[in-house]
């Protein structure tokens, strides 16, 4: 990494640290300097505000949470067998420590600011879960009923992270999941079980 990349990344990281301690609000750009080592100036000819540090750092939140690749659906494999994998693999890249962090420190300052929360989730509706293409895959295909592919996937995801992400992100413990995403996937393929008439 370059010497200014060495710098914006430590600006972000003293940045985290800033907001989760004091809010947006309450943050200082002179702690967030000192913090990350460098001078006020550097701060401000990476990031020209500190409404712009805390939006990099919301851009990087969602980044982490859709760093998984789309997955391709497989016709010659068990569409079960395929979302379980999927979804373990989201899970994993979900609960990453670095990830809950900014997850964590993102969620409180948006709860405090409505505005900046609407603006946020627009943002974030942009992005397509990387299960949304195998789900629509599976029903181009007629191995699930057709319906909407975003939609679905919201269903799932929400189901699976009741599971998986809200334990750990709000106690910071995992419970005994066995079993469960077995359970997550075929409650979801039986709702959407294709069509056995429209298949005629």
């Amino acid at each position: 990494m370059k010497l200014t990349e060495i710098k914006r990344q430590n600006i972000i990281e003293a940045a985290v640290e800033e907001f989760r301690e004091h809010g947006f609000h309450g943050a200082n750009t002179t702690r967030i300097a000192k913090r990350a080592g460098v001078s006020s100036r550097t701060l401000y000819n990476h990031f020209e505000s500190k409404d712009a540090l805390f939006e990099a750092i919301a851009q990087i939140m969602i980044e982490r949470n859709c760093v998984m690749a789309p997955v391709p659906y497989d016709a010659d494999r068990d569409l079960k067998a395929q979302l379980v994998d999927a979804l373990d693999q989201y899970v994993v890249v979900i609960t990453d420590k670095e990830t809950l962090g900014l997850n964590r420190m993102v969620n409180a300052e948006l709860l405090r600011d409505l505005d900046r929360a609407r603006a946020f989730y627009a943002e974030l509706t942009t992005h397509d879960y990387p299960i949304t293409q195998l789900i629509a895959s599976a029903m181009e295909a007629g191995t699930m009923r057709k319906a909407d592919p975003s939609y679905a996937a919201s269903q799932l995801l929400g189901l699976v992270k009741t599971f998986f992400f809200w334990p750990v992100y709000l106690l910071g413990e995992r419970q005994d999941t066995s079993g469960i995403m077995d359970d997550c996937v075929n409650m979801f393929l039986s709702h959407y079980a294709p069509d056995k008439d429209a298949a005629r």
